[in-house]
């Protein structure tokens, strides 16, 4: 983006031509790998699951969480000094602390089908390995209970494919919010010039900012690929652009006037997700690509990793691919960063505004319309 309001005749994606998203540009790049989504909303219900299911021998994991007020589940056994280093989902969820049990669905799911670590002498006698993260959506719906329990984890593991996911306010990111603004589920996949595939899925729902407030431009935008505007549909011939003024002194002015009377503090937030590759990596290189996807994280989110946010991100390494050259981990390190930005910016592009009993949150689009230029 050019700061004089028009489009930048140098996109990033000039500086680096030979990485280019995947043929769906979202996780499901990465073979064997599936996402399932299940929501609720209306009647005090805007909360859902999102499942990132790894193929039925399991895939490398690793973790990494920053922020200070996580929600979390498993993330202990991915330690490399743990012993089982495969896991066979992932999830995240909205509903706080209440939603970590969306994963006992998706083990029960996994269990039923023969897939998880082996634990007993017989065949099927297994534990599927799940860990999981959780966002605050609580009351966003306007009923501060209605939270996803098992059957939400079910429901997502049993809708799971290898389609392309729904990207916006859906799954995991049906209740979430960026900063004021309405976030959701983002993701993007970016393809190295040896073949190895790196993605993100990410569910954008930070305390901090997605969007420059002196501009209103979005502070990832600049990640981007050639393709990650096609989240906008007709409206993405001639990408973004900085707002008009005017817009931007509506909705500071706007922001001025909410207050989250009778609710929990508005800064109680986080964004959780997912980064998965083909490349065979150790539970230790696992973990380094989910730490390293962190500033991937920090380019998108302003301010990111605060006492209010439980910031986490997993990797799953399938393995289908060799192991990288330490040069070659590094460019896997580089991208992975930037994919998770990527996927932030997506998310906060795709994502519609909503009004429920607890509120109004505009996408946004809504608030920047001059942001997409047609003309």
């Amino acid at each position: 983006m050019a700061g004089d309001g028009t489009t930048d005749p140098d996109p990033v994606w000039a500086l680096d031509p030979q990485v280019r998203p995947g043929p769906t540009n979202s996780i499901v790049d990465v073979p064997g790998i599936r996402v399932g989504q299940h929501d609720r909303r209306g009647d005090g219900w805007l909360t859902g699951t999102t499942v990132v299911l790894a193929p039925p021998e399991g895939a490398v994991g690793g973790v990494d969480v920053r922020g200070g007020g996580p929600g979390t589940r498993e993330t202990d056994l991915l330690d490399p000094l743990n012993q089982v280093d495969r896991v066979h989902a992932v999830v995240l969820s909205g509903g706080s602390a209440f939603g970590l049990a969306a994963a006992d669905g998706v083990m029960r799911h996994l269990y039923d089908e023969g897939t998880g670590f082996p634990a007993g002498p017989e065949p099927g006698q297994v534990v599927p390995i799940v860990p999981a993260a959780v966002i605050f959506d609580l009351g966003r719906g306007g009923d501060f209970a209605a939270t996803p329990d098992a059957s939400f984890g079910a429901a997502a593991a049993a809708a799971a494919s290898g389609d392309a996911p729904e990207l916006g306010c859906v799954g995991a990111g049906t209740g979430a919010e960026c900063g004021g603004l309405k976030g959701g589920v983002g993701s993007a996949s970016a393809v190295l010039p040896d073949g190895t595939t790196v993605a993100a899925l990410v569910v954008a729902n930070p305390g901090g900012h997605v969007l420059d407030l002196r501009t209103g431009e979005l502070v990832g935008a600049r990640a981007l690929l050639e393709g990650d505007l096609d989240v906008l549909g007709e409206r993405t011939a001639y990408g973004l652009r900085r707002p008009d003024p005017a817009e931007l002194e509506a909705a500071r002015a706007r922001a001025a006037r909410i207050e989250p009377a009778g609710l929990v503090p508005k800064v109680l937030a986080t964004t959780i997700g997912v980064i998965a590759t083909d490349a065979t990596l150790t539970k230790a290189q696992a973990t380094k690509v989910a730490g390293i996807g962190h500033d991937g994280m920090a380019r998108a989110i302003d301010p990111v990793h605060t006492m209010f946010d439980g910031d986490t991100l997993f990797t799953v390494a399938t393995g289908t691919r060799p192991a990288p050259d330490p040069i070659a981990f590094h460019g896997l390190l580089t991208v992975a960063a930037r994919t998770v930005t990527r996927a932030i910016v997506r998310a906060v592009l795709a994502a519609e505004g909503c009004q429920t009993q607890a509120g109004t949150w505009r996408s946004y689009t809504e608030a920047f319309p001059s942001a997409v230029t047609t003309d």
